[in-house]
């Protein structure tokens, strides 16, 4: 698939289409929707950071893409970026989707920016030293608008800290809400909680 403009550059324009009409084929009408508000919110906290936000809007579109796939298709893909899989991941292998989205979206989309790739495939566990894009996803998909728990209150609180502490403060909320539901946490997001205390120290 041709996804370069006349330069040789990414055309960002055409393959947030490609992955927007892909995604919203092979998902349910929900999941397809959170997709888009984390796009969205994607593309804000990106302009907040300094990075280009058509890349944050793909990384949005594309992070859930691989969410519906079977089992061993997930395996399969998720396989690809040569990095073992965890006993999470086996004991639940839908766990790998964003692995998978990442693999996908270069084999199928094209896409070879580093940063793009490493978001979309950490953006379920997060993991130790994380691009800005990587940090950027983690917290979109987790604040998008749609979300129970989110309000304009809640939104603008998180708005004025910085990026580090705006990503501890909901992967704290999240492994909260993890415990009280007595699941499992992956050792990278263990890791990835750690750094995060040493930079906002």
């Amino acid at each position: 698939m041709d996804t370069t403009d006349s330069f040789g550059k990414l055309d960002y324009d055409k393959i947030i289409e490609d992955i927007r009409k892909y995604t919203m084929a092979a998902v349910n009408e929900s999941r397809y929707e959170h997709s888009v508000r984390t796009a969205q919110m994607c593309e804000k906290l990106c302009k907040k950071n300094g990075i280009d936000p058509k890349k944050g809007y793909l990384c949005g579109i594309a992070h859930d893409m691989c969410k519906k796939m079977d089992d061993s298709l997930l395996i399969s893909f998720a396989s690809k970026d040569n990095k073992p899989i965890s006993p999470i991941e086996k004991e639940k292998p839908s766990l790998l989707h964003g692995r998978a989205a990442a693999v996908k979206i270069r084999q199928d989309f094209g896409v070879d920016d580093k940063d793009i790739i490493e978001a979309i495939a950490n953006h379920t566990f997060g993991g130790e030293n994380l691009c800005t894009l990587a940090k950027i996803l983690y917290v979109a998909d987790k604040i998008e608008p749609g979300r129970d728990h989110v309000t304009k209150e809640y939104t603008d609180r998180l708005m004025k800290l910085s990026l580090d502490e705006m990503v501890y403060t909901v992967l704290k909320e999240n492994l909260d809400y993890l415990a009280k539901k007595g699941k499992r946490v992956h050792p990278l997001t263990f890791s990835f909680m750690k750094e995060l205390e040493k930079n906002i120290k």
